[in-house]
């Protein structure tokens, strides 16, 4: 298998993809084709079928895995496949674990490091809050193991909200070391429950996609009601504790223009931001240089605002 992270243009694509998403759409000209996306366990790419109604193409839907049969162009710097055949594919045809992108690292061991992290927790109310989430809510705990971070640029990945999650909060860890001046109950139980909203922002895959509720609501607002809820079950929770870890939820995006409702009003919530960004873009750079084969300057890229620069391949 040819998988899409190898593919450039010029390549003649033979093989069996994951339809992500499929999008009837028209022409300047009124003519019909379908927009698709592409997926497998390395990526995405864009596709488009120019003659959906010829004999080459099956009847194929989202999350269907299709035998395509077509040609790797570049459009607008971006690649894409001009499908010529498509043929739905049936169960026992292919390998479901081809096709959805999978955290590199292990789930069960980085679950249990962050059990770990909350079994070091001393403020009885925030450790019990957490064991609430992370020790006794079965369902959360399989939606957080099997979550993405993010429907695109980072951590877009089963696993990828552990994986996210975790770095956060050990990048919090090495600030309390440097800074004692921190809460660091306040701020690891921040960092483990601070995207803990994007179980129910996003859908798992094969969809990954946003649900209703979050784009109605988003992550942020979402994770800060998960907080209150676990809160309240909990006798004697401190109002003005909870409070301070809402705020922190609430404000670690940092910027108003970053989608944050708050900013960062105590120091806790300051070195979340600074973890929570640090990781992202860490990530982001990383996943952007994964396919690199020859080191220099990769071109301008939309994200960091730069031309950006490769400078060694491992």
């Amino acid at each position: 298998m040819k998988f899409i992270k190898d593919l450039k243009p010029g390549d003649r694509v033979a093989d069996i993809y994951m339809c992500k998403h499929k999008l009837s759409a028209t022409t300047k000209n009124g003519k019909e084709y379908y927009s698709v996306t592409l997926q497998d366990k390395t990526g995405t790419v864009d596709a488009k079928v120019w003659e959906p109604n010829s004999d080459g193409i099956d009847e194929f839907d989202d999350t269907d895995c299709i035998d395509v049969f077509g040609e790797v162009t570049s459009f607008n710097g971006a690649l894409q496949v001009n499908i010529k055949r498509a043929r739905k594919c049936h169960e026992g045809e292919y390998d479901p674990a081809l096709y959805l992108p999978v955290t590199s690292k292990d789930i069960d061991e980085m679950f249990k490091e962050l059990l770990g992290i909350i079994g070091s927790i001393q403020n009885p109310y925030l450790k019990k809050l957490l064991e609430e989430f992370f020790v006794h809510d079965e369902k959360f705990i399989e939606l957080f193991r099997k979550s993405s971070a993010a429907k695109t640029v980072h951590h877009g990945f089963i696993g990828g909200l552990l994986e996210h999650t975790l770095s956060v909060t050990k990048l919090c860890n090495y600030f309390c070391t440097s800074y004692p001046r921190l809460n660091r109950d306040l701020l690891l139980t921040a960092a483990i429950c601070h995207d803990i909203g994007k179980t129910r922002e996003l859908s798992l895959f094969p969809i990954n996609d946003y649900t209703d509720e979050g784009q109605f609501l988003g992550h942020i607002v979402m994770g800060c009601e998960m907080v209150s809820e676990k809160a309240r079950t909990i006798e004697g929770f401190p109002e003005l504790l909870k409070q301070e870890l809402q705020h922190c939820i609430l404000a670690h995006h940092g910027e108003f223009e970053y989608g944050s409702p708050k900013k960062p009003a105590i120091m806790e919530a300051v070195a979340l931001n600074l973890a929570d960004n640090t990781d992202a873009k860490m990530e982001t750079f990383t996943e952007l240089l994964s396919n690199v084969t020859v080191p220099g300057w990769q071109g301008y890229n939309k994200f960091f605002e730069s031309n950006i620069f490769e400078t060694k391949v491992d």
